[in-house]
């Protein structure tokens, strides 16, 4: 879905999200958080973004009636997004499913901080080739590619931290980025400490407010007297070192 938005979006950071409602709808009656896929640009400016969902509810299903013209409830950017401060020569991302959503932005805003496409690998992963989404982007981008689906009905048949595992046995980058199901990312946190390599990851829960007023998202804090952490406020992109999944 592609929402026009104002200025304020020209300085949202990959990683962040938005809450949305269809306006005058009556149910749901709480908005529903979604990444920021993409930002749409004219003549340098930001005119819009994209965001990328699944029918799973009351609310994507509404979503996905919406047409040309309608209008919609959004609160955003919000949250604390991925951290590309650094100098990076090779950085590697990990998506499963619908959590491919925010690693759109992130590898575009890469490739304007400098990075080439070469540099950059996606590891994503489905249950189904139906469940790989984005997969022409990235290949335009020109990004390099490694698919997994656990069916094997396209890439490799396995999970897609199979081949992250392997590759970081030779290949280190410098940072590891991931969204995708709580399993993978525990998984992906686990091959990253294992061998020493900063990890961030997005993690999807669901959010009644998104301003850290409702506290519906809590995340075990690693290591602290706090016990928790908010993904609304605190993330919803992690340190993988700062969080216990």
């Amino acid at each position: 879905m592609r929402i026009a938005c104002d200025p304020v979006y020209q300085d949202a950071i990959p990683g962040q999200f938005v809450m949305i409602r269809g306006v005058g709808q009556a149910s749901p009656l709480l908005r529903r958080p979604f990444s920021i896929h993409d930002l749409v640009m004219e003549g340098g400016r930001v005119t819009g973004f994209d965001i990328l969902y699944k029918i799973i509810g009351k609310g994507t299903e509404a979503f996905s009636r919406s047409r040309d013209g309608d209008r919609v409830d959004v609160l955003g950017p919000l949250g604390r997004g991925f951290s590309t401060r650094g100098e990076f020569r090779r950085v590697h991302m990990v998506a499963g499913g619908i959590g491919v959503a925010p690693l759109v932005f992130l590898a575009k805003h890469l490739m304007r901080q400098g990075l080439s496409s070469p540099q950059i690998t996606l590891f994503i992963g489905g249950r189904s080739c139906g469940d790989l989404l984005c997969l022409e982007i990235f290949e335009h981008l020109g990004i390099q590619l490694k698919v997994t689906t656990d069916d094997g009905s396209a890439g490799s048949q396995c999970l897609v931290t199979q081949p992250l595992g392997e590759i970081l046995r030779h290949e280190k980058p410098e940072i590891v980025f991931a969204c995708g199901p709580m399993p993978m990312l525990r998984e992906v946190m686990a091959i990253s400490r294992k061998d020493s390599i900063p990890c961030q990851v997005s993690i999807e829960t669901m959010m009644a407010c998104g301003m850290g007023a409702c506290l519906g998202c809590a995340v075990e804090k690693r290591n602290s007297k706090e016990k928790y952490l908010h993904a609304c406020m605190d993330g919803p992109v992690f340190e993988a070192g700062q969080i216990i999944l």
